[in-house]
């Protein structure tokens, strides 16, 4: 069989033809691919605020609970203080720390996802987080 006819000649000339097709596929795709990884990503940070804020709503629950009554909410606001990264402690707000009555002891908190970057700017949506816990001894 003589070079470039029959079976392997017909091969030869289609992979000539298809030279620049991998990479056409490649730069068309790359985009795609940032974009699926962007918002994988956004959904990661997402999730984690919200593990975030519930965390913090329920160390500061448990810090009023164990403190008096008299400083409930000066514990509980620097246990969600503490409890959460500088990231996330900026944009914080605590709606509710220690209750109206003395039987139960109720935190809610606020906190905004970052976008892309902890710290950089955050979702216009909020993440709630509300933890209670009946009071000790009074």
């Amino acid at each position: 069989m003589t070079p470039g006819r029959g079976e392997p000649g017909r091969i030869r000339a289609r992979l000539r033809r298809d030279r620049g097709q991998l990479t056409i596929e490649f730069t068309g795709m790359v985009p795609i691919i940032l974009v699926t990884l962007v918002l994988l990503w956004q959904a990661v940070l997402v999730g984690y605020t919200f593990t975030l804020a519930s965390g913090a709503a329920d160390e500061g629950v448990r810090k009023a609970v164990a403190s008096g009554a008299w400083d409930r909410r000066s514990s509980c606001e620097a246990a969600v203080h503490d409890r959460l990264p500088s990231a996330w402690d900026g944009p914080a707000r605590i709606h509710e720390c220690g209750g109206p009555g003395n039987d139960m002891v109720k935190v809610r908190i606020t906190l905004r996802a970052p976008v892309l970057f902890p710290g950089f700017a955050s979702l216009p949506i909020p993440v709630d987080a509300t933890a209670g816990a009946a009071a000790e001894g009074k």
